[in-house]
């Protein structure tokens, strides 16, 4: 299965709503710190509810440390920016790669962007600047999914 990655995420509320998400379809997630919060947040829990202690989640003191980690286990690094150059929907995933979302406030450091396999985007409206992270993350591990074929696994039935 794929894996979702959180650069320095800076909004609890989100983190807990990705861990809810990645604990309901078996998705593990990779936080690169420091997070803009502490990880024993409020708003942190109360978005995950119950399922942030289901979910699977792998800190790493600083992205060299997370890219060690990437490079051993193997797998793309999938970037994704609004500076990305195709959509994640003509992008072909594979069940090794490592999604990869900046912080809300500012996304990844060139040295990141730099390291990426891919940059892809999600397209909206010109004008608009972002869509919420929690949001983005279940569009583009969604399609992940579905590509590989990672559904079936969780209802027993083809997808």
């Amino acid at each position: 299965m794929p894996r979702i990655v959180l650069y320095q995420p800076d909004i609890p509320h989100n983190t807990g709503a990705i861990l809810r998400f990645a604990a309901c379809l078996g998705v593990e997630v990779d936080l690169i710190e420091p997070a803009g919060f502490d990880l024993s947040d409020r708003g942190l829990k109360r978005a995950g509810m119950d399922y942030v202690e289901q979910a699977v989640l792998r800190r790493h003191l600083s992205f060299a440390a997370f890219d060690q980690t990437r490079r051993r286990d193997g797998g793309r690094l999938v970037l994704f920016t609004t500076g990305g150059d195709r959509s994640y929907v003509d992008f072909g995933f594979a069940a090794d790669d490592f999604l990869l979302f900046g912080r809300e406030s500012a996304g990844v450091p060139a040295s990141v962007h730099a390291t990426a396999d891919a940059r892809l985007l999600v397209p909206m409206r010109p004008g608009l600047r972002s869509i919420n992270l929690a949001m983005t993350v279940a569009m583009v591990a969604g399609e992940a999914l579905r590509q590989i074929g990672g559904f079936a696994s969780l209802s027993g039935n083809e997808a």
